[in-house]
């Protein structure tokens, strides 16, 4: 079964309570609950122990979130047995290292081993064999093919389609031209094509932090609060990978849950939370709110190495120059790394932890 992908993804019941609720909704409806901070940092821990029950079975591992992710498992038949079987064992295997279910789906196609990995949760196992893909193209919902959004499904349920089956009564140049682009890729999904492929390796193209707020805000003096610790996760992470940022990015959530975006390119790359975090609050000062935020994020893209040499001024750098700042974060790292991200802080944040 060469080109065979799986894709699996983990169930964390075990170590928090997940729900499709707001926050603020399930406050409103139970104000006397108990509500338990994240432990994101113990999630990052128990994904990375999953990634690595993966990469036991296969070299080819795509990781696409916390807890999900691809796997070619075509050629391991003779170390693993049948494609069932080697899905059976990788579910059974994380349930033994990290006591954890996993929902696994597994087919020729990444596209539908995705489909597949949704089908029987929880704890479900999956298998779309060569001789079911067109059967199982025929009568699948448009609405969970990858890339239809709500917008796109009503335009298509005003042609008829209703399944990705009822594409092929039309022509590619048809479907094209009332999609564009996208209708390519639609087409060739509907005609069982699936030219994506399982990357072990995907460069980094941006990172990102944020967070739903305990009760809506106007106030930017705390929303910068917020940003600040943020920016800190972001420029740490970016340091991490040896990487430096040109662009940093506000994300906010409204109470309404309308969502807007903003972003400035800087002058200089940088990994310095300083500078990270006064961009972010720059863009917080010029953004009119009108209306409470739930959820505010700073992110950060256009990387290049920080390996990479940098043109040097000709001039006298100023005060509050990126390179100040990136000496004192890398220190403050040091500190952390050795004694523990508790040990030193930003006294602005010492009564949020």
């Amino acid at each position: 079964a060469e080109g065979v992908v799986a894709a699996a993804s983990y169930e964390a019941r075990k170590f928090g309570v997940h729900s499709a609720m707001p926050m603020f909704q399930a406050r409103r409806k139970c104000p006397h609950a108990v509500f338990l901070k994240p432990r994101h940092r113990r999630y990052g821990e128990i994904s990375s122990v999953v990634m690595s029950v993966l990469e036991s079975f296969s070299p080819l591992v795509e990781q696409v979130s916390i807890d999900e992710a691809f796997v070619d498992i075509g050629g391991c038949e003779s170390i693993f047995g049948s494609p069932l079987e080697t899905g059976a064992k990788i579910k059974k295997k994380i349930h033994e290292t990290v006591c954890l279910t996993c929902s696994a789906g597994i087919a020729p196609l990444k596209f539908l081993a995705k489909i597949a990995s949704d089908l029987n949760k929880p704890d479900g196992l999956t298998y779309i064999s060569p001789r079911q893909v067109d059967a199982f193209i025929h009568d699948l919902s448009i609405r969970k093919v990858p890339g239809v959004g709500p917008n796109t499904e009503s335009r298509l349920a005003r042609w008829g389609i209703q399944t990705l089956g009822d594409v092929k009564r039309y022509s590619q140049k048809q479907i094209v031209g009332r999609l564009g682009k996208y209708g390519v890729r639609l087409y060739e999904l509907a005609s069982g094509i699936d030219r994506s492929t399982v990357q072990s390796e995907r460069p980094v193209k941006s990172v990102s932090s944020e967070e739903t707020l305990s009760s809506d805000t106007l106030d930017k003096d705390l929303l910068k609060k917020y940003l600040l610790k943020h920016a800190g996760d972001v420029g740490r992470e970016l340091r991490s990978q040896a990487l430096r940022a040109g662009t940093v990015i506000l994300k906010i959530k409204f109470s309404d849950f309308t969502q807007k975006s903003r972003q400035i390119k800087m002058e200089h790359h940088t990994d310095s939370t300083e500078i990270i975090y006064q961009t972010a609050a720059r863009i917080l000062d010029a953004f009119p709110l009108n209306r409470k935020v739930r959820l505010i994020g700073v992110g950060a893209s256009d990387f290049f190495s920080a390996d990479r040499p940098v043109q040097m001024s000709l001039f006298t750098q100023p005060e509050n120059s990126s390179a100040k700042w990136e000496k004192l974060d890398r220190a403050v790292d040091a500190i952390s790394e050795k004694f523990g991200r508790e040990a030193i802080r930003k006294a602005t944040l010492k009564d949020d932890e």
